[in-house]
């Protein structure tokens, strides 16, 4: 999330401002008690490190899990529980005193207080509870680990803020916030800022060789961080069981399966975000709303920002207004209403949608709408498939231009209500036999024929109209295929092609219809381009200097941007590969690598590929990957209604241990595009567990 904070930190000063400690010999002074509370579960590792988590109830699984997750990343849960207090900036300086400065505008901890007892279900207070104490048990066992005073215990209230703090930032609220804090017009398209990009497929019975039902999960997230993907399958007697992966902070896992049924989820793009411009009086306190003056609500914060082994308080206002949040900048004064503005039940919607055990109960539960945004691609045992279009679309009315920028002082302006759940576009069991998305318009989801017709949508909505590389490339091999199994599934999940439809495509062409004959280099350089064969897989000799030309227009294309211009792309990729690599045809495999503790690993792939791979260049001009293909999973359910799966993560269960055997033991696996199998069914566990034991107690193996 980038929000630019005026944060004037003047050295000679410090001396003047109430300093705190905030190294790690600190934190680590620290000590709480262990939990009261008695929780019947156990923990099971497999060979892979993966915890298997058996508990008498639900609440007694969290727990559990919660005390796994900590042994393999406590550094970033530590990360994930500061934001969600508001105390981000204390660990990560500046960058996180900008989360924090969001969490306070949003109101989030308010939001948690007043609806934690009335708006969460005893079920799911219990569960996010429970997670609590299984965090504190590990962190009262552990304070060496701590790296920040005071953060501990952590309460069922920090969970369900953290759930509902981030949930608006996966479809771009951050990048209106960060605009406005930065004197800028709030962007008039939607979606985040940053290439989060997903694939979710399914296909049914009717479209398999062997009459399963498949599913893949495939989502593109950063590698490392709050938002990285970590494994695990969470079981109690109650009924609960559900592999697959989440975030740090969520009790439960977000994609993946149960006996029944599963999901993929991908990051999409409506247009959930309203901006306002209030009319202020003389005095900066009022705004106009109708016929009335309102007082401009106004409350101090404090934004504690890492400096060193010191912590410095920097005092902040935030606004609010009938609308929501209100930031006032050198160009007046803005409220935003954003799409579930004020929910906190995020997480119970993970929670009931891990408990569903059909496709009615499924849908019942998305129409709770607690989770504003992302597509479902869905499957289960009878062999029914599906992708929804989630989106808890504002309640509009016709007469604005809902992407600039409305009048605050109308009260008709301002939407209280959501449309009907019924608005949402959800393409159901098409006759084509198969759903995909890629972060694409809801409007090319299966074949042609079989598309949801969107011009029966209000353009109130917001619906999006994006395509990307992965959708042209989905939609070409999948609807080529006759009947498709697994390799054939698999085959187009790690496609590394490009469709000369995209944007990518024309960009490319354009580049290789620059007349460039007045440069001997670039002209070496063009001719080297046109040799490839569309492919970014490491059998040509053009791969890399195409994937250097990719990259920059995928940011674009992702952005919504105009394309770059194609004779400076081709120009700097030209002097980046003859100053690194002293030749234009440096096999794709010599550039782009994983790298992680001593696993050095060449990849395929790319940007915006269904295989795709985004990277951070090293100063000897390797690309290390950073972002994208992460956490898949292989899903299907046979012929008889019996589930099977595999998967893989781009390192290991310990992701943040590296004297771990976990720390990065699947590497191999996912650089050969293999997976492992999950070990869902009991009998199939069984023979592979390496340990089992209680929280508190140790893996021995």
């Amino acid at each position: 999330m980038k929000i630019v904070l005026v944060l004037v930190l003047a050295i000679a000063s410090i001396a003047a401002i109430n300093i705190a400690h905030n190294s790690s010999w600190y934190a680590q002074r620290s000590t709480i008690e262990e939990p009261s509370a008695e929780y019947d579960v156990v923990i099971r590792r497999d060979s892979y490190g993966v915890p298997h988590i058996l508990g008498e109830t639900d609440a007694d699984a969290a727990f559990g899990f919660a005390y796994a997750h900590a042994e393999d990343d406590f550094f970033t849960l530590q990360e994930s529980l500061a934001a969600s207090r508001g105390r981000a900036g204390e660990l990560l300086g500046i960058d996180g005193a900008a989360r924090d400065y969001a969490y306070h505008l949003l109101n989030v901890r308010a939001d948690v207080e007043a609806g934690y007892e009335s708006e969460l279900s005893p079920e799911t207070r219990a569960l996010i509870e429970a997670y609590a104490d299984g965090i504190n048990l590990y962190a009262a066992r552990h304070p060496e680990e701590f790296r920040l005073r005071g953060l501990f215990p952590v309460t069922g209230r920090d969970v369900a803020a953290g759930g509902a703090f981030n949930t608006p930032f996966f479809y771009g609220l951050d990048r209106t916030l960060g605009a406005l804090a930065s004197n800028e017009a709030p962007p008039r398209d939607s979606g985040p800022d940053t290439e989060r990009g997903s694939n979710g497929i399914a296909i049914a019975p009717s479209r398999t060789d062997d009459g399963s039902t498949r599913l893949i999960v495939n989502s593109h997230q950063p590698w490392t961080g709050p938002v990285a993907w970590y494994e695990a399958h969470v079981t109690s007697r109650n009924g609960l069981d559900m592999i697959g992966g989440l975030f740090p902070g969520l009790p439960i896992p977000a994609v993946g399966h149960n006996r029944h049924l599963g999901w993929a989820a991908t990051v999409n793009r409506p247009d959930l975000v309203d901006v306002y411009e209030l009319t202020l009086d003389e005095d900066g306190e009022n705004y106009r709303y109708g016929d009335e003056w309102r007082p401009l609500e106004s409350r101090r914060i404090w934004l504690h920002v890492a400096r060193g082994p010191f912590v410095i308080p920097i005092p902040r206002t935030v606004y609010r207004s009938v609308h929501g949040p209100v930031i006032v900048n050198d160009n007046g004064a803005f409220a935003i209403r954003y799409a579930g503005i004020g929910e906190i039940r995020a997480i119970e919607q993970f929670y009931r949608m891990a408990r569903a055990q059909s496709f009615d109960e499924w849908v019942d539960v998305m129409r709770m709408q607690a989770i504003p945004s992302f597509n479902f691609i869905y499957a289960d045992e009878t062999g029914r498939i599906a992708r929804l279009y989630n989106a808890r679309f504002p309640g509009r009315v016709a007469g604005y231009d809902w992407r600039g920028i409305l009048p605050g002082d109308d009260p008709r302006a301002l939407w209280t209500g959501n449309a009907p759940f019924e608005d949402v576009p959800f393409l159901i069991d098409p006759p084509a036999g198969y759903v995909f998305d890629s972060n694409n318009t809801p409007c090319i989801a299966t074949a042609p024929t079989n598309n949801l017709d969107c011009d029966s949508f209000s353009p109130l909505l917001g619906i999006e109209t994006y395509t990307t590389n992965r959708m042209y490339r989905a939609a070409e091999l999948l609807s080529a295929l006759n009947r498709i199994g697994r390799e054939e599934l698999l085959t187009v999940k790690y496609d590394t092609g490009y469709s000369r439809q995209h944007r990518i495509g024309i960009f490319l062409q354009q580049v290789l219809d620059l007349d460039v004959r007045d440069d001997a280099e670039l002209a070496e350089a063009q001719a080297m381009l046109a040799r490839w064969d569309w492919n970014l897989d490491n059998r040509g000799p053009a791969d890399t200097i195409a994937a250097l030309l990719i990259r920059p227009i995928a940011r674009q294309a992702y952005r919504n941007l105009d394309l770059p211009d194609p004779r400076e792309e081709l120009e700097a990729a030209n002097a980046f590969l003859r100053e690194h690599y002293g030749r234009l045809d440096p096999p794709l495999h010599d550039f782009l690598r994983l790298r992680r503790g001593d696993v050095d690993l060449p990849l395929t792939g790319g940007p915006d590929a269904l295989r795709a791979i985004y990277w951070t260049e090293t100063d000897g001009g390797q690309a290390l990957a950073s972002i994208g293909d992460s956490y898949i999973m292989d899903i299907w359910w046979d012929a008889g209604g019996r589930v099977h799966s595999e998967s893989v993560h781009q390192f290991g269960a310990a992701v943040e241990r590296p004297g771990s055997p976990h720390y990065n033991d699947q590497s191999r696996l996912f650089a050969a595009m293999r997976m492992k199998p999950t070990r869902f069914h009991a009998e199939d566990l069984a023979p592979d567990i390496v340990c089992t034991y209680r929280p508190g107690e140790s893996c021995q193996r």
